[in-house]
């Protein structure tokens, strides 16, 4: 038997998902407060009409109007309804959502689409959270849908989409913005073609050459963005992302030092040896500086470094707080007691007092 859906929003996406599910042989009602129809949907005339025999109902409004439908809706919802909020709204809204459901039994999901609806409709590919994640792909993988289950409560699937966002859209403002620029100073074909084979060449250790290069040339860096944004407003182009990669980079230039560390003293008859696997092997996500005996590189917000000495090989902890002086110490002595597992060495850290 086929499970009443309900479809509240039949704008651009809902009513390409909303074809989608009656194509796919789906029961669908449907509400818009805009009056828009779509064909073999069945219309209603709010919310509550469109809810109150429906076992699933699909949220697609908007960010502003997700609390409204739901209290619009409420009313008419049976206990056990599946709430699914595909809106891109930020995860706080989501567990607000949730728990207001909650007073009526109703249990809601987190859906995020992971990618534009026009063109794909209900084969877009959606990431779900919340208890009910594992019946909202059950019920929709039967006809035809994209779907992945997140672990985790309402709020971790949007969650990963807009921390998504904030690297895609935000480059694509950053590109935008340069190729004003550019076209303005005569040269948007040449920066075209330099953004493009920059992206092209992009990994996972580009990431984290991009990350740990921020922190250690800070001061460079925003020195060289206050120019950029200079020029720019002397272009006559509006310099937002270049501003604000500017205030970034003074802010990562004016912190505090580290004020946390810690020291593990590794007794070795080989401590060049391990000290070069060591390098070698964090360097495919660390960029290192060695400067003889001494090699260090920029983790998180926090500083790594090992020093080969006579017969020890030395680990340096530097961090802002106990989470990054955790990891760098994980990232320098489980990979050397991995190393070194034949040998039996063991990493003993000491925290410094200050």
């Amino acid at each position: 038997m086929t499970v009443p859906v309900a479809v509240l929003g039949l704008g651009e996406a809902g009513s390409e998902i909303g074809r989608d599910l009656v194509a796919a042989g789906a029961d669908v009602r449907g509400y818009d407060p805009k009056g828009i129809r779509v064909d073999g949907v069945q219309p209603r005339g709010s919310e509550a009409e469109a809810v109150a025999d429906a076992d699933l109902v699909l949220s697609l409004n908007s960010s502003h109007d997700a609390m409204t439908a739901l209290e619009n809706a409420l009313p008419a919802l049976r206990p056990g309804t599946l709430w699914a909020d595909l809106n891109t709204a930020s995860p706080g809204l989501k567990v607000a959502l949730a728990k207001r459901a909650a007073e009526r039994d109703v249990p809601v999901v987190d859906v995020a689409l992971m990618s534009p609806v026009p063109g794909k409709g209900l084969r877009t590919p959606m990431l779900v959270s919340g208890e009910a994640a594992g019946r909202y792909a059950e019920l929709l993988a039967g006809l035809g849908a994209d779907v992945e289950v997140q672990p985790g409560p309402v709020g971790t699937a949007i969650s990963r989409k807009l921390l998504r966002s904030v690297f895609y859209k935000g480059l694509a403002a950053a590109v935008v913005e340069a190729l004003r620029g550019a076209e303005v100073a005569g040269c948007a074909d040449w920066l075209r073609g330099n953004i493009a084979a920059e992206l092209a060449s992009f990994d996972e250790r580009t990431v984290d050459r991009l990350v740990d290069g921020t922190a250690t040339h800070a001061r460079r860096r925003a020195d060289e963005m206050a120019a950029a944004t200079e020029q720019l407003q002397e272009l006559g182009v509006p310099a937002r992302v270049s501003a604000a990669a500017r205030d970034l980079l003074v802010e990562l230039r004016d912190r505090p030092p580290a004020t946390l560390a810690a020291t593990a003293a590794v007794a070795t008859d080989a401590p060049a040896r391990y000290a070069k696997q060591l390098v070698e092997h964090t360097g495919r996500r660390l960029t290192w500086r060695t400067d003889g005996a001494v090699s260090s590189a920029s983790i998180g917000d926090g500083v790594g470094t090992v020093v080969v000495g006579d017969g020890v090989l030395t680990l340096r902890a530097q961090a802002p707080d106990e989470d990054t002086l955790s990891r760098i110490q994980r990232v320098l002595g489980d990979h050397l007691e991995r190393f070194g597992r034949r040998n039996e060495l063991t990493v003993a850290w000491q925290t410094e007092q200050k």
